[in-house]
């Protein structure tokens, strides 16, 4: 089973990859990733992206898809197949993947769409606190510490990640619904979308993730 997790930030798709990959044996794999041990091999399409990352240039997607390709073709551990998250970004990038995958083993079957209203992502993205100390994450308003600023389990501070105000994910969210949901709508058309709400409690998300991959 080849998937994609989409979805907007603070939809979930980090938490539940980690549990999909575990029950599933799936290689969880993201596009970070895939760059980040490209360009450490110095592979040549790790070359070719790491010129246009260090002039602050975004990778073409013509690399970017052979990168992604090429990482799935050549996986040391095939398992059952893999989750991919944070990829496609754009309509572009998945018909180029559908042209570079069809007939093969790489072709994706199954597309897990995260849905969470925007009020509810904007609340999980600006409310999230996390520890340095121990990495235990919490949210000011759905799972304050008991005290505030203070991590419940060891005592250390909290943390505020940078681009995590409103400022800074009204512009995430304008990109993604710009250019990743048509995506999903044209996954849609395909009748390969599944449909996960994931606005409500993690236990009740779950059985509706295992029921779409089984």
């Amino acid at each position: 089973m080849n998937i994609f997790i989409m979805g907007a930030p603070g939809s979930g798709k980090g938490t539940f990859s980690s549990r999909i990959k575990e029950e599933f044996n799936l290689n969880h794999i993201s596009t970070g990733d895939i760059f980040r041990e490209n360009i450490s091999k110095g592979t040549p399409l790790g070359l070719k992206a790491k010129e246009y990352t260090e002039s602050g240039r975004l990778v073409p997607d013509e690399v970017t898809n052979a990168m992604v390709a090429d990482y799935l073709k050549n996986l040391p551990d095939q398992k059952n197949g893999y989750l991919l998250d944070g990829y496609p970004r754009t309509l572009d990038q998945a018909k180029a993947f559908e042209e570079m995958t069809n007939g093969t083993d790489q072709a994706v079957n199954l597309i897990l769409s995260m849905d969470v209203p925007t009020e509810v992502l904007t609340k999980r993205i600006t409310g999230r606190r996390t520890c340095k100390n121990c990495g235990e994450i919490f949210n000011i308003y759905y799972k304050a510490p008991a005290q505030e600023g203070i991590c419940d389990h060891c005592g250390s501070p909290l943390s505020q990640r940078k681009d995590d105000n409103e400022e800074s994910l009204k512009t995430r969210l304008d990109e993604y619904f710009k250019n990743t949901a048509p995506v999903i709508a044209h996954y849609e058309d395909l009748g390969m979308v599944t449909h996960i709400n994931a606005d409500q409690e993690m236990d009740a998300i779950w059985p509706l993730i295992k029921e779409a991959i089984q």
